[in-house]
């Protein structure tokens, strides 16, 4: 018969080790609680864009019921897409730990160095030979394409303006 210390050193080699990475899991929730917390988070989420609908109608007056009789049936959906990327914009603001600037001057250091360097034929020889005029010209693609984008809306035309 073996003794107990030679039969907890047999159960120690022959369990497998873990890695450091590797943690330990546990059971912390089930899917019923899951599902609560799920339709709890849904609950708000409509509440909340009841409430937003409701004010946005007060503050619009009659264009506000004009939008709520032009969605029709897809008003709830569109008013829980809103709620939701409203909450998933809330939790990347706190995740990246976004904050508007708190002083002018950061603003205008901001600025001033963005235009420094748009001035200086240094950055730009720098920019040519490291070879990131690339990534700059797709930066400047994409601004040159919001820009347009923002014309066609405020023109609510594709092309030029409708005149009648």
């Amino acid at each position: 018969m073996r003794s107990a210390v030679s039969t907890s050193v047999f159960r120690q080699a022959a369990r497998p080790r873990r890695l450091p990475t590797q943690s330990s899991r546990f059971a912390s929730s089930n899917a019923e609680a899951a599902q609560k917390k799920a339709q709890d988070a849904l609950g708000s989420a409509q509440k909340t864009a009841e409430k937003l609908w409701e004010s946005s109608k007060k503050f619009l007056g009659p264009l506000g019921a004009r939008a709520e009789t032009m969605l029709g049936s897809y008003r709830q959906p569109v008013m829980y897409n809103l709620s939701v990327a409203r909450e998933l914009l809330k939790q990347v603001y706190v995740a990246e730990r976004l904050q508007p600037p708190t002083d002018i001057a950061v603003v205008r250091n901001a600025y001033s160095m963005l235009w420094s360097r748009a001035s200086s034929p240094a950055y730009w020889r720098g920019i040519l030979s490291s070879g990131e005029w690339a990534k700059v010209g797709i930066y400047a693609v994409e601004a040159y394409g919001i820009f347009k984008i923002g014309e066609i809306i405020g023109r609510r035309s594709v092309v030029g303006y409708n005149l009648q």
